[in-house]
């Protein structure tokens, strides 16, 4: 049977088959705004027919479906999420828009415009009722106030409700009582609990996490539904899958109840598949660097150690769910070109998107882009994009780029290269931002390139970072795609209470993670996955007392004594040593948040080798062509990729060309093929000045 992953980006929607002998197919179909369920649909339509059979009789070999989307993200970034209502705690209604005082870009900066909640100060509705910290319900719910408050939320046009009551982690009876009676007024509109959506303290973080999900949850939920019953209809009869932002695949019904988790879907999955291919490559510190196209999202990678982080923004919502911590922005290859106000070249964060897409698409796109820019230097094939599926017009490609060119002052040539330099200038800043934040020195890292338009610019975002290494997986344009195939299956939980080390109660401890851990198993059933080979992984937030910010330490299985309370607070000690340069040990350690992540790996993807050959690549020579590089146009090679073999070695500049993608070798690089057909490139000179690096 085989297994199938589905990335549907704002272009393009990556199908990746993976079949009983282990070999991967790959197939792109563009995106079909604003119904993506169609895209996917067509990429499945072109997977049946590279196998020769109906599009009913491939789905019956189908025995999983994984699947990451953009839907949710795209409905927060672009504001058209559900029309949404909040029930709160009488008098504090206003925690979710002051936010702690937050003011994003810059704290001082008086003239940064005020946030502008996802659910406006009239559509907060507080209620009588008020449970203590502690999980005592000092006041009742008050039941009539409830019903009200629902009632004229609907006359309001509301038809999604977050459901937000202090301290509901730690009892949620109210909580509870206030969904069954919204649910039971109005079946039709969504309903979300904050105790459902994020059970641990801090209050404004638990709101903005629940009005999050009850914004995109309609949209989440429609998509789903329709998705699952055209797949239903087309004969899949297998499992379906969504790809959650913490990295893990989870069943639709999970997600259907709580959407936030859908909250950057596709971009969690290419750190995995960083993490596999540098591992295949004896790699560990990785930047993982997927293009698309229209976005870019990177992640740093230590010691093969994915980060997680629980302070994720959205725009301007606060995401406190443990995430992948990538960092997304608007640059792919239908990224739009243009001068600003002072006439400064800018690339982003506007995109052509699918329709019309870029110029050189033919499709009625009339601006300069990134994609446009690579076809006029000769990067990417006019006659072999997608394999030959899409031509692309080079004369609308200089048609677009002319107008800016004439602008600007330049050639259409110097125009183009400007564009290729200007997007990998945004990209090295992110990266340089992300690295050093941390402390880390991006030369220390090689360069995974992933994503469509990830090879053909990643030589020159390895040269303006110091980078030696890159390496793009013969599999890149379907980078995220392969990540699914790669990642466990399973549920992140959180449960807070307040504890310091020393006068912890060991018999609520216990009883917490019995819990948490019988309701990951059972979840697991319901599905009808078999329990073996799942991994318990504890852990808990530590802090020193009256300090703000938590730091994540490992626990282990079992009954807790005070011998592991004492241990983990020496853990806490020594990681606060390696993240802030200082510890202090004779301060009392105290316990915020415990998680547990429940976690069973899918079967592991064995790549199927390409042959050992010479270094000699002359075989795989396909044509040549015309490039610019650096400031002149040069006769370069051209490779076909599937006819190169392991131990092949292609000297810069040179372009290898994939049906998906093309990787564009500098001068002064050397690509050379390893076994699994991965392109390996190594800076061996300064291209500027001719001396060896």
């Amino acid at each position: 049977m085989k297994r199938l992953a589905i990335d549907t980006g704002g272009t393009f929607v990556d199908c990746l088959v993976a079949d009983e002998q282990g070999e991967l197919r790959a197939f792109k179909a563009p995106s079909t705004p604003p119904d993506f369920a169609l895209g996917v649909l067509n990429s499945l339509e072109l997977a049946a027919r590279g196998y020769g059979v109906s599009l009913s009789e491939f789905l019956g070999t189908v025995e999983v479906l994984i699947h990451g989307s953009t839907v949710a993200t795209n409905a927060i970034t672009t504001r058209q999420g559900a029309p949404t209502g909040m029930i709160t705690t009488k008098n504090f209604r206003d925690i979710y828009e002051l936010r702690r005082g937050i003011r994003l870009g810059s704290m001082n900066d008086l003239f940064v415009p005020p946030y502008e909640p996802l659910v406006p100060r009239y559509l907060r509705v507080g209620v009588e009722e008020r449970t203590l910290h502690t999980g005592q319900v000092l006041v009742s719910l008050n039941e009539e106030e409830v019903k009200g408050a629902m009632e004229y939320l609907v006359r309001e046009g509301v038809n999604s409700v977050a459901i937000c009551f202090l301290h509901s982690y730690a009892n949620p009876l109210n909580e509870r009582r206030a969904l069954k009676i919204c649910s039971d007024l109005h079946d039709k509109v969504h309903a979300v609990a904050s105790h459902e959506a994020l059970p641990v303290w801090r209050e404004y973080e638990r709101f903005s996490t629940t009005v999050l999900s009850a914004y995109v949850g309609p949209i989440v939920q429609s998509y789903l539904r329709s998705l699952d019953q055209r797949l239903r209809d087309a004969d899949f009869n297998g499992a379906l899958f969504m790809v959650a932002a913490s990295s893990l695949t989870q069943s639709v019904e999970y997600c259907l109840r709580r959407a936030v988790h859908m909250i950057g879907s596709g971009p969690a999955a290419a750190p995995t598949a960083a993490v596999y291919f540098g591992r295949q490559s004896g790699k560990l510190n990785l930047i993982s660097y997927d293009v698309g196209g229209t976005t870019s999202d990177i992640c740093v990678i230590w010691n093969g150690q994915v980060p997680t982080t629980r302070e994720k923004w959205i725009g301007d919502e606060r995401l406190a769910l443990k995430t992948i911590d990538v960092d997304s922005f608007g640059a792919g290859g239908g990224s739009i070109a243009r001068l600003d106000r002072l006439g400064v070249l800018k690339v982003g964060p506007e995109s052509a998107g699918a329709r019309p897409g870029p110029a050189s698409y033919g499709q009625g796109g009339e601006e300069p882009t990134l994609t446009d820019a690579a076809l006029i230097l000769g990067y990417i094939p006019h006659d072999y994009f997608l394999g030959g599926q899409v031509p692309l017009y080079e004369e609308l490609a200089r048609k677009a780029v002319g107008k800016l060119a004439q602008e600007m002052g330049m050639t259409v040539e110097e125009t183009a290269a400007a564009i290729v330099a200007t997007a990998n200038a945004v990209m090295a800043q992110h990266v340089t931002t992300l690295t050093t934040k941390r402390g880390y020195d991006p030369r220390d890292f090689v360069l995974v390139a992933g994503g469509g338009a990830g090879p053909p610019n990643c030589l020159w975002l390895a040269e303006e970072l110091g980078i030696t290494t890159v390496v793009v997986p013969r599999l890149a344009a379907l980078y995220s795609a392969f990540g699914m195939l790669t990642m466990d299956m399973g549920w992140e939980y959180s449960r807070s209470f307040l504890a310091s080390t020393d006068k912890i109660d060991l018999e609520k401890l216990n009883k917490l993670y019995s819990e948490m851990e019988s309701e990951g198993i059972e979840s697991l059933r319901r599905l009808r996955v078999a329990t073996e080979n799942v991994t318990l992984t504890r852990s808990a937030d530590m802090r020193y007392e009256g300090q703000y910010h938590e730091i994540e330490v490992g626990l282990p299985g079992g009954m807790l004594t005070q011998r592991e309370i004492a241990d983990a607070a020496k853990a806490f000690h020594r990681r606060h040593e390696e993240l802030h340069a200082f510890a202090m040990p004779e301060r009392e350690a105290e316990f915020l948040t415990f998680h547990l992540r429940v976690s069973k790996p899918q079967p592991e993807i064995k790549l199927l080798g390409v042959g050992t050959g010479s270094a000699d690549s002359r075989a795989a020579l396909k044509r040549r062509r015309r490039c610019w590089f650096e400031g002149t146009w040069v006769d370069t090679p051209v490779y076909e990729g599937a006819w190169l073999k392991g131990g092949n070695v292609i000297p810069g500049p040179a372009i290898i060309e994939e049906p998906t993608t093309a990787v564009v070798i500098r001068e002064g690089f050397r690509c050379t093929t390893d076994e699994f057909g991965y392109y390996v490139v190594t800076r061996v000179s300064d291209p500027k000045n001719k001396g060896v690096s």
